[in-house]
């Protein structure tokens, strides 16, 4: 699911760069992805990153989903 959301995450609207960086910043540590996500223009709205706006005001919500690892699933070894 994540990797069709990133694949169609262009598509609600905003920058493609914008949801470039947000992917990016998904997948650091916190330092790291507010270092991000301050490079990029992005405002963060709601504290875990599931609303934030660009300088043009563009708004870009993120499901819970892509922004950790899921606890619900085995691992196969």
């Amino acid at each position: 699911m994540r990797e069709e959301f990133w694949d169609t995450a262009p598509h609600y609207g905003g920058s493609k760069e914008i949801w470039d960086a947000l992917k990016a910043a998904t997948k650091q540590d916190l330092t790291f992805a507010q270092a991000i996500v301050d490079s990029a223009g992005v405002i963060v709205q709601s504290a875990d990153l599931t609303i934030c706006y660009d300088e043009r005001g563009a708004k870009y919500e993120l499901p819970k989903y892509v922004l950790s690892e899921p606890t619900n699933l085995i691992r196969e070894s």
